[in-house]
């Protein structure tokens, strides 16, 4: 399933969600970040990864934890 930016399937790293056309797990990006590094860090480690889907998918984070309906849905 692809959901904008990020892809999951069970044949790609056992289902976890990664950038689609990668391999590298959306987990590693907030990792990073709360690790202290910056995008650029990330981008520069991770050269697959492009600008636009790192901050398409941090878009999507902070949509999803600036919605209330998002929070009581997910979170509640």
């Amino acid at each position: 399933m692809k959901y904008g930016e990020i892809s999951i399937d069970p044949e790609v790293m056992s289902g976890a969600p990664v950038f689609a056309g990668t391999r590298v797990q959306i987990q590693t990006l907030f990792d990073y970040i709360e690790g202290g590094e910056d995008l650029a860090e990330f981008l520069d480690d991770f050269p697959s990864v492009s600008k636009e889907s790192a901050l398409a998918v941090l878009e999507m984070a902070k949509k999803s934890l600036t919605s209330e309906k998002m929070l009581h849905e997910n979170f509640a």
